[in-house]
């Protein structure tokens, strides 16, 4: 399978950021021709203005029915590239409440999957900057799995990585893919990022995606780490971005993922639950 996961530079300007998100995924299946193809987190909006994030935000269709601006892009760009999309994180409006949601489309556009961000990013970073996602988002409860092209593909959100528990139940749930779209903070990232995706992909044996948000936004009061990276099921990095606006590709060999799993068969080995 050919994946490419699309690092962007978002604002707060929805339509840019969609008409940047379609541009460089039709480059990306211009020049790699990928099966699946992975956006970041918030790739809508990225602003520090609540107001501002929460008027990008889209109501989810039930059904068929028709969706926001946003969503029925992906929808239409999985289509027309007859590509699998997985659509990184958009602001999620559920009648009062907001949410942090992937959705997931397959070649013909139909949704495979919606998982809301459980860990809310609620922390002082090192440099003196707070982060409070709990004053625009609400956290979700479920863990999301879902099947694909004869594979299982596992849901997570940016600061979902700094807790293990949720990759180990997606593991247990037979996920070989982890998902991590993410808007990395560059404090936090330069030590973290890279460190805590491989020992991610070592723990649950997964190839992990991490598509991440690269430079600064909010008139320059704060900067994305960036460095998307694709990370195999030995923790080897096998694809990686570096800081600007982008798409990096990769093959995952599932024939590799068996004979890793069958090398050190920790799934076989667990005690806890």
């Amino acid at each position: 399978m050919r994946v490419s996961l699309i690092q962007m530079n978002s604002q707060d300007n929805k339509a840019a950021n969609m008409a940047d998100a379609k541009a460089l995924i039709a480059r990306a299946v211009a020049e790699d021709r990928p099966d699946l193809i992975v956006l970041p987190e918030m790739w809508t909006c990225l602003s520090e203005n609540i107001e501002a994030k929460r008027a990008a935000a889209e109501d989810l269709p039930a059904g068929n029915a028709a969706g926001g601006e946003a969503y029925e892009l992906m929808r239409s760009l999985a289509v027309e590239h007859k590509v699998m999309l997985h659509g990184g994180s958009i602001l999620e409006r559920a009648g009062e409440k907001f949410f942090n949601t992937t959705i997931a489309f397959d070649r013909d556009g139909r949704e495979m999957a919606r998982y809301r961000k459980i860990h809310l990013f609620d922390v002082v970073t090192p440099d003196g900057k707070t982060y409070r996602e709990s004053n625009t988002v609400e956290g979700g409860s479920e863990v999301v799995t879902f099947k694909a092209a004869g594979r299982t593909f596992g849901c997570t959100i940016c600061y979902d990585l700094r807790f293990p528990e949720l990759y180990q139940a997606l593991a247990r749930r037979g996920a070989e893919v982890i998902f991590v779209p993410a808007a990395f903070t560059l404090q936090t990232g330069k030590d973290h990022w890279e460190v805590l995706l491989r020992a991610r992909a070592i723990e649950t044996e997964t190839y992990i995606l991490a598509p991440g948000q690269c430079g600064s936004y909010g008139g320059g009061k704060r900067a994305n780490y960036g460095h998307s990276l694709v990370a195999n099921p030995w923790g080897h990095v096998i694809a990686k971005a570096q800081d600007s606006v982008g798409h990096i590709s990769a093959r995952l060999d599932f024939d590799y993922l068996a004979s890793v799993r069958a090398a050190i068969p920790v799934h076989q080995h667990k005690k806890l639950v």
